[in-house]
């Protein structure tokens, strides 16, 4: 058994975040796991057994941290097989110019720029970005909540999904809205082998309708019916439906968005002469909190997107076909984030936020820290 690794805060705070980085390439999580276990008083063959290691591979990269320290965790150890052609600078360098720099005239790197601007091979540079874990032609969508009451506007929803109350029905209600009716300038190819089903790029627009779903969450049926537009006559309507459809005086719980149409004086009166509905609104800016929106994703990629419709009426022949499908087997949507792990990944994100200057919009003026390799 070795002598037990001493750490710093800075070195463990640091192994750590190596370790749960998305970017760090596993051979030196690895070590970084080693070093950890080490300090925590393990023995290597205990180690060795744990991280499904060989024994001698514990007490090399015990012995190289108390040699060399951080830096000698990401040493490549010398052995067989080809030398790297590039330094530890040189990737550094690359990687430090992708997250904190951009190509004239450009929103983004790509590997051919970057090779070019850094003087090597597109490959290297594909290289690199795969061992860190980056992605420069990917961008995700994301809007943070400003309300007010958003921890609490959370906590309900999600108590709701979570835990939700004895004798009761839970029911995300929303409206898709705008839904095109679109017919194809020229009849598409049908699928055969060597060669994926094709339609024309363009369309001839042929009206829009407006979908008004509620999923029930225990078992996943749908409830939904089209109207021309989506005013708050036509939601008091769809309310009335579900009066009709969940007959009795179970409650009824309605999560829904912010959307003016929901919070309409008339459908307030309206609840408030029916008591059974109870009104859940999620935090704005925080539409994914309402599952019903989930449904909405299966119906626009299974029964819209692909479709040819020669008039409204024929879009919502579809969406109807499609609803009765679905309630014919219908399948529930399993919540499992928690509040707290919500909670602290927003926290993250507004700490994230905060750190970006008002106006800012060049990565070269935001003090960003420099990757370490």
């Amino acid at each position: 058994m070795g002598k037990s690794c001493q750490l710093s805060e800075v070195e463990r705070e640091k192994l750590h975040q190596w370790t749960g980085a998305y970017g760090t390439p596993q051979q030196v999580a690895l070590r970084c796991r080693i070093v950890l276990a080490a300090a925590a008083g393990e023995s290597d063959v205990t180690i060795a057994e744990r991280l499904a290691v060989n024994r001698n591979t514990v007490i090399l990269w015990r012995k190289r941290f108390g040699d060399e320290g951080l830096d000698g965790l990401w040493d490549i150890a010398p052995g067989r097989g080809r030398k790297p052609t590039y330094q530890i600078d040189k990737i550094a360098g690359i990687v430090d110019a992708t997250l904190q720099t951009k190509p004239a005239g450009m929103t983004h790197w790509s590997c051919r720029t970057m090779a070019q601007s850094q003087g090597v091979s597109k490959s290297t540079v594909n290289n690199i970005w795969r061992a860190h874990n980056l992605q420069p032609h990917r961008t995700k969508t994301f809007k943070l909540s400003r309300d007010p009451k958003f921890l609490e506007k959370m906590t309900d929803v999600i108590g709701l999904y979570l835990n939700p109350p004895q004798q009761a029905i839970v029911l995300c209600v929303d409206e898709k809205s705008q839904i095109q009716a679109l017919d194809r300038t020229q009849p598409g190819l049908p699928i055969k082998k060597g060669r994926c089903g094709t339609m024309t790029h363009d369309y001839k627009r042929n009206g829009t309708t407006t979908l008004f779903a509620a999923r029930e969450t225990l078992e996943g049926k749908v409830v939904g019916e089209c109207h021309a537009r989506h005013r708050h006559q036509e939601f008091l309507k769809f309310l009335r439906r579900l009066n009709t459809e969940f007959p009795g005086d179970i409650p009824l719980h309605l999560i829904m968005d912010n959307y003016g149409t929901h919070k309409h004086a008339k459908v307030k009166a309206w609840l408030k002469r029916n008591p059974r509905f109870v009104s859940h609104f999620v935090p704005t800016s925080s539409s994914w909190m309402n599952l019903v929106e989930r449904w909405f994703g299966h119906l626009d990629n299974k029964a819209i997107r692909r479709g040819v419709f020669l008039s409204v009426a024929d879009l919502q022949a579809s969406i109807e076909a499609f609803l009765t499908a679905w309630n014919q087997d219908p399948k529930p949507f399993v919540w499992t984030a928690t509040v707290e792990s919500i909670q602290e990944k927003l926290t993250r994100c507004r700490r994230t936020l905060e750190q970006i200057k008002p106006g800012c919009t060049s990565p070269k003026s935001r003090k960003q820290k420099k990757p370490t390799v």
